[in-house]
Parts: C-alpha cells; structure tokens; sequence
C-alpha cells in the first residue's frame, strides 16, 4: 500500500488522538493536532493542488523550517501522486534555483524566512505555476496557505496510487559534492516505516522527540516508525539541553533523536549544572538513539552515568537506503557501541574491495548494502546511478570493517581516506579519539598537502566552553596513537557539521588546506 494510507487509518482508528505536536519554545509557543485533523489538512491540500493543475507525477518542493504544517504539507504533495521536493533550508539563493530547475519543480511551498531568496530568483523559475506561501502576511505574489486548505473540500483525492509510484525526490546533503536528486518510491517509504519500528519497537503509547530537520531522511524516517501504529511526535524547534528535557518531560516523550553535538550539549549541561536532572520526569524516557554519523564510546559510556536504565541505538543510512535503518546496532547490543551494528530487518550487507569481492573480517573495504529501501535512483542521471547502484547493490562510499561477530564498524568515507606516505588514514578513528579528551567537545581530521608525504593529517579541534586546552597537551595526549596516525598539525577551531550532523569537511578543507600560513601549531 502507498504510505499515504497510513495516514488515513491513523485517522480512522485513532481520530482524536493527538498526532502531531509542535513546541517553539524561544517563542513560547505549543501547538498540536490531531489524527484526523492531520489527514483533513493533508486531502484538502491536496484537492487544492490539483485544482492549479498539479498531476501525477508533477514536482511540488518544500522550503520550509519544521513546522505543525510540514508533515500535512507533505502527506498532501504524496495524496495528489506527485512528487515531494523537500530542500535543504540552509541552500543559497543560486543553489535552491538550481535545484528547482533540475527537479522541474511546478509548485513551491515556503515561509517568510526565505522570501528574500525566492525573489532573487523568481524570475529565473518559468516552470512554477504558483507560490504558496505558510505563516503570516502572505506575499502579494503568492498563495496564502491557511485561506487555500480552507476553499477545498476534505474528502481523499481520487488518484490512484500504488506501491512502486515514485513519491518524493531528495536532494544529497552535498557533504561530498554538489547534492544530486534521489528518486524514492512509495514502497522504499513504506519499507522504512517497518524497519524503523521493527528496529525499535514503537506502539501506539509512545511520543517520539523530532528535532532534526524534516527536509532530510534520518529525522522523518525515523518518525515512519510512529506513524506506522499512529503514536505520537513532537516536533521540537530548537537544540538547547534545557528545550530537549522540557520536552521530553512535559510531553512525557519515550523515545528522542539525537545528534552527536545535542547529546554532549545534554551532558555538559549536566556536568556544569546548567540542568538538575531532578528538575524532570524522564522515567517514561526509554531509547535514546543517535545516527548520521559515527558515535563516539566514550560519549556513550558517560550518557549511561546519568541514563544507566535507558535503552540506546546507533542508527546508519543514506538518503539512497530511504534513511537509517539499512544497518544498526540493536538495542540489545550495547555492549558494541562503537559499531554501527548488523544489518537491518529485511537488509542486507557486505564489505567488498574495489572489484567488488567480499573481503575477510578485519580487512577494512567499502560498504554495499541490499534492501527495500534502496532507492530508485538519480533522478534523470542514468551514469551516477550506474555508479552506485550495481547489481542490486548500493554502494555506500563508506569505508567499513567487520569484527569476528560480524558488526560493522565504520572506518571512514572513501573519499575522506588521508593517504599520508603510503599508509591509509581514515580520519574517524583519530577523531574518536580526540572526542575522548575531556576537554575536547568535538574534532575533525582532514587531509593537508603535503610535498613531501602527500598527505598529512590535520586536527580541528574545538574545545569545550570554559576550558582551557593548549598544544602542548593535545600533542601529549596524541602520543598513545601509532606514530604515523598522529595528527601532524593542530588547529583550535569551531567544527562545522550540518543540519543532520555530519562534518562539513569540504568547507575545512576550503578554510585551511589553502590558507596554511594560518596554521600556527606545526607539530
């Protein structure tokens, strides 16, 4: 079945339960609706989008901030059988055109933060057939979204949907390059609602804590697994320790979504007493799960000092796999964190050598994975697609060890690898042990140029708030590392990561590969 009917049980079994609630707490503000009133929302948006000529199909793209309205929004582009575009809200001006144009996006759905970004552009967008608009004083040249839902009626649309229909076109996060469109199915959604929940065990009873960005995968994916049985999500605009425990506590939420950074962020606040765990009720709080990037053990041991009752997962995907879930660790096996786990319910995984044959455990190789939620491919890019997508399986750019149980440990991104003197880097390890300073909040390895290995690896390291941290310690503290692994350069400096969490190497590399004279602490 399509995914969109999900939303029309959810509406049918529990009408008046509470589906959606959104906290904004910088604002004071606390809204919600319910099952029904979601999959109102969502039909008569949809009878309004193909009322303006919109077909199946079509492309509608979402630029938008989470909101209550986002996920109706998006239920209702899925209800008409086009296509859902969400964009990365962080795009420039020129990126979201491109991106428009690329996708042959018809309708775009956006809110006053990005105003000033559509009318730079707008004339450049002959295809869009009409703006519309969310929140408060509409544009005159848009459609105002609330007066829209009002004039169309709230019956389903009568589009035939099946399984294998495309549903939505995501954008790469652009990490390791310019982003390019993935094309999922309804059936790669589907897919993640099982996995997610088979993963971690979601019913009815239980409130899951949204905070990353809803344009991307993981966090909506994620939240696939409650909306399969219909429980409940709290969409939280904002990552402060104290935003997140209010959160959790006055909604008496059960499960939470984090980030590596929103994580440490929780247990500095902690240990500095900025929160009184006290101050909460968290004995309802039962999974805390982290994804989207490697997680530190260290990080995960101190977590299980203030939370030891609290169950945990490591969570790895891609927007090609439909998100997380390909691979995880399994709540059941702690005692690995560190790994990115097994492979997912229904999924499949090897670690293969550049022709494709499995390597034995411990050699390290590239990461392919097998399963329902691989998607469609590149949109219109017959050649990138022919270059991941091989044989059934996809291959992930990520480089992977397996230990003797078989749980995969992630070594690095392929293209991440420092080749320093003919030995092979790969930059997480390092990083993972430089998070384990105490001092240290985060850490990012890359390579520099080097004339005489080639490569050297360089650490950016940004220290905790108050701390005080010099080079002759980090140095120090490095010396438990093999001697070639070893940072030959250190730079204190903020780590920038993107909205899901990964670090934005391009944008080190950028900063300090080509202004070494700023780089004041040669090893």
């Amino acid at each position: 079945m399509p995914i969109t009917e999900m939303l029309s049980r959810n509406a049918r079994v529990y009408p008046n339960k509470i589906s959606l609630i959104e906290r904004r707490p910088a604002e004071n503000i606390r809204r919600e609706i319910t099952w029904l009133e979601f999959e109102n929302i969502s039909n008569s948006f949809a009878n309004a989008l193909i009322a303006r000529g919109i077909k199946k199909g079509d492309k509608v793209a979402l630029l938008m901030k989470n909101c209550l309205e986002w996920l109706p929004i998006y239920f209702g582009i899925l209800k008409t059988g086009a296509l859902a575009v969400p964009l990365n809200f962080r795009f420039t001006a020129e990126e979201i055109e491109k991106c428009l144009k690329t996708a042959e996006v018809k309708v775009l759905i956006y809110e006053s933060e990005f105003i000033e970004r559509i009318d730079a552009i707008r004339e450049n967008l002959t295809d869009i057939i009409d703006y519309i608009f969310v929140g408060e004083n509409c544009p005159e040249q848009a459609t105002d979204f609330t007066e829209l839902i009002q004039k169309y009626f709230k019956d389903p649309p009568a589009v035939d949907i099946c399984d294998n229909d495309d549903a939505a076109l995501y954008f790469t996060s652009g990490t390791t390059g310019v982003p390019k469109p993935i094309v999922l199915t309804h059936a790669n959604l589907v897919s993640a609602c099982i996995t997610e929940n088979r993963h971690h065990l979601q019913s009815s009873e239980d409130t899951f804590v949204c905070i990353p960005p809803l344009y991307h995968t993981g966090a909506k994916m994620h939240w696939f697994g409650s909306l399969i049985v219909g429980s409940t999500a709290v969409i939280l605009c904002g990552v402060k320790p104290k935003w997140i425990l209010d959160a959790v506590s006055e909604e008496k939420a059960s499960i939470v979504w984090l980030l590596v950074p929103w994580a440490q962020d929780i247990l500095d606040a902690i240990e500095s007493g900025e929160v009184n765990l006290k101050d909460y009720t968290l004995k309802q709080w039962r999974l805390m799960h982290i994804g989207a990037q490697p997680v530190p053990p260290s990080l995960i041991k101190q977590w299980k000092k203030y939370f030891p009752n609290q169950q945990y997962d490591t969570n790895y995907g891609l927007s090609e796999s439909t998100g997380p879930g390909c691979v995880h660790l399994g709540m059941e096996n702690s005692h690995k964190v560190g790994a990115i786990g097994l492979p997912g319910f229904n999924w499949e995984a090897k670690i293969v050598d550049n022709l494709g044959r499995a390597v034995p455990r411990g050699k390290v190789g590239e990461l392919v994975i097998r399963g329902p939620g691989v998607m469609k491919g590149y949109y219109k890019n017959p050649e990138a697609t022919r270059k991941i997508l091989r044989d059934g399986w996809l291959y992930t750019g990520d480089m992977a060890r397996q230990d003797k149980d078989g749980f995969i440990y992630l070594v690095d991104r392929k293209k991440d690898v420092i080749i320093a003197g003919g030995e092979n880097i790969f930059p997480v390890e390092i990083e993972d042990f430089l998070r384990a300073h105490e001092d240290i909040r985060d850490a990012a390895v890359i390579g520099m140029p080097d004339r005489r290995l080639g490569e050297i690896p360089v650490a950016i390291i940004e220290i905790k708030a108050g701390r005080l941290v010099d080079e002759e310690e980090i140095i120090r503290f490095c010396e438990d590392l093999p001697k070639y692994k070893r940072p030959r350069k250190i730079i204190f400096d903020r780590v920038p990561r993107n909205p899901t969490g990964k670090i934005e190497k391009p944008k080190l590399r950028e900063k300090w590969c080509y202004q070494r004279e700023s780089v004041f602490a040669a090893l």
